[in-house]
């Protein structure tokens, strides 16, 4: 369960929530959410995003309905750092794209007493683990796991089926090339295509 409200104010400190789950889950949705309500708060929130996601703008985090934040694009997790002095709230976006360096940059925010939301893929396109995702889901106090709709079943969808024919780990793209799927779908697939 996530709570906003830490109980023995005069003690609190930073922490980490991750939100994560496949493609078109809403994670960025509810990364924007959360760091709205903490503007709407007066906290000093700063958004940041991997440069190479340039889907939709190079300046802001959007999500898939077109809701945007404004945000800093930056090469690595050291230039957050330097950027996040005096933030109250530090928001990450896609932060599967980084290096492993985002784990410790996350935590030094966090014991510096910043609130650190962290959103992305838990899973890449082959259903294995994505990146710095399962250390950051490790050490933060909230991870929030968000699903889509498969819309072959109608279950819930927690993988990001590739359906466009490239085999790079990162490979930007929308519903040209990824559909979120249910776990048996996926197994069908992977399983059909062991057989060609």
């Amino acid at each position: 369960m996530f709570l906003e409200n830490t109980i023995n104010h005069s003690k609190q400190s930073g922490w980490m929530e991750v939100i994560c789950g496949s493609m078109f889950s809403g994670k960025t949705e509810e990364l924007i959410r959360r760091l709205r309500r903490a503007e709407m708060a007066g906290q000093n929130v700063e958004i940041f995003k991997p440069r190479l996601d340039t889907r939709y703008s190079d300046g802001d985090v959007v999500s898939h309905n077109q809701n945007k934040i404004r945000s800093t694009a930056v090469d690595n997790p050291n230039e957050i750092l330097l950027l996040a002095s005096n933030c109250d709230v530090v928001g990450i976006d896609e932060a599967q794209f980084f290096d492993e360096g985002i784990v410790d940059i996350a935590n030094q925010l966090a014991n510096s007493g910043v609130r650190v939301v962290i959103a992305g893929l838990d899973m890449d396109f082959l259903g294995r683990p994505f990146g710095p995702m399962p250390n950051l889901m490790a050490t933060a106090e909230y991870v929030t796991k968000v699903h889509a709709i498969c819309k072959r079943t109608g279950n819930l969808a927690n993988y990001s089926l590739r359906t466009s024919a490239g085999n790079d780990l990162v490979e930007l793209g929308e519903t040209e090339s990824y559909e979120a799927v249910s776990r048996r779908v996926f197994i069908d697939e992977v399983l059909s295509k062991k057989r060609k």
